[in-house]
């Protein structure tokens, strides 16, 4: 597994990492055993870097990943996050239950200085007015995390994130449905020493080219009860692109396969194509698809004329059919 710095943390972080949403059961059941296997699957791969946060199944994610490391001897590099507990969010955020959280977070990890917190899709006016930023640097300068960083949903709230000079990493919504940070967001972090990390590599997993119309989700599954934006944004489910819409683009695009790659591992060795990622986090509800994820690191950068071509899909085709701001 080949490794890349995470911004101005200096942490090496693998290139694939490992998306935890689903251990807490937004993805459908899962059970122990099975999230345990999971997480061993990630760790013989090599991934070294596992996202999750303190709403995941009400700490039942951050609680598996410490089962498994207080078994085992592993050196996992663990980022959660911080804002949409509903005692924060939407408008609940002082400085000491900000801490509290993150508190309970360190306790159900087993450990009392924390690698990464994130900021949790806070509101953007939020975000915008500073106060949580300036609290996640009394954290770090108090010892209580080692690095903070972003998650956003929007382009104009990665841009005010990215700005803040302590920020070490910014989660975003990048893949080929969603390509709108590559010229005003991708040169800010890379000037700013700011990782990215990506979620959604594969738009909730239509992009792995496996689904079609008739797909049966679990009703706990979010990409059934939030299709629509329902709960939350709708750019968390399928990227902000209708279903039906995105499985038409999904059909176009095998056109654009090179030869022994599949779709799935097109779309993340396209994202891993651009330096200033730090690390893809994809989920998993099996081992082997974690081995699946973690061979694309192998593969072989994408052609220029490929990445041309998959940029003009983008803008001819798909940038106005998201349905949410980006």
């Amino acid at each position: 597994m080949k490794k890349r710095k995470l911004g101005k943390s200096g942490l090496d972080v693998s290139e694939i990492g490992l998306g935890c949403w689903q251990l807490g059961g937004d993805f459908g059941p899962l059970d122990d055993s099975r999230a345990q296997s999971i997480l061993a699957a990630a760790a013989q791969c090599g991934i070294n870097f596992w996202d999750t946060a303190d709403v995941y199944g009400g700490g039942r994610s951050e609680r598996l990943i410490q089962q498994y490391r207080s078994e085992h001897d592993t050196d996992v590099f663990v980022a959660t996050k911080v804002g949409r507990d509903a005692s924060l969010y939407p408008n609940g955020y002082s400085k000491a239950k900000v801490r509290a959280n993150i508190e309970a977070s360190a306790r159900r990890l087993g450990t009392d200085v924390l690698d990464l917190v994130q900021l949790h899709c806070v509101p953007p006016e939020i975000l915008k007015a500073g106060d949580l930023l300036g609290w996640m640097e009394d954290f770090q300068a108090e010892g209580l995390i080692r690095a903070f960083g972003a998650s956003v949903e929007t382009l104009d709230e990665a841009m005010v994130a990215a700005s803040h000079p302590g920020l070490a990493s910014l989660q975003i919504i990048f893949n080929l449905f969603r390509q709108n940070a590559i010229d005003t967001l991708f040169p800010l972090a890379a000037a700013n020493q700011v990782g990215i990390i990506v979620r959604l590599p594969l738009a909730s997993g239509v992009l792995s080219g496996k689904m079609s119309l008739n797909h049966q989700f679990d009703d706990s599954d979010h990409r059934h009860y939030n299709r629509n934006g329902e709960f939350f944004s709708q750019g968390e489910t399928f990227s902000g692109v209708p279903f039906e819409t995105a499985l038409g683009f999904v059909e176009e695009l095998r056109a654009c396969l090179p030869d022994g790659m599949s779709m799935a591992q097109m779309a993340m060795r396209w994202i891993l194509d651009y330096p200033v990622v730090s690390t893809v986090i994809t989920g998993a509800s099996r081992p082997q698809q974690v081995r699946e994820n973690a061979g694309t690191s192998e593969l072989a950068p994408l052609g220029q004329e490929l990445h041309e071509k998959l940029a003009g899909f983008y803008r001819e085709h798909v940038e106005s059919t998201v349905v949410v701001p980006i």
